[in-house]
């Protein structure tokens, strides 16, 4: 694409959507990129809150003993 091409399709886009909708878009691109931006960095550094917990210790397998359906009755 050359220069004439670009200047070209800038025009169109400005007579399409107008400059004041342009400049709504470009703020609204640029805070979600930096909400996402903080999100990344948010991962890396979990808060005591977020950490999972580890499961509680397994019950004695003995107390919980199911009847095996092969015994005789």
């Amino acid at each position: 694409m050359s220069i004439t091409h670009l200047v070209i399709l800038l025009i169109v886009v400005v007579l399409i959507f107008g400059t004041k909708k342009l400049r709504n878009i470009g703020s609204d691109l640029g805070g979600a990129m930096r909400d996402f931006k903080k999100g990344l960095e948010g991962e890396d550094k979990p808060r005591d809150e977020q950490r999972l917990q580890a499961d509680p210790p397994a019950a004695n397998p003995a107390e919980h003993k199911q009847p095996d359906s092969t015994e005789s009755k």
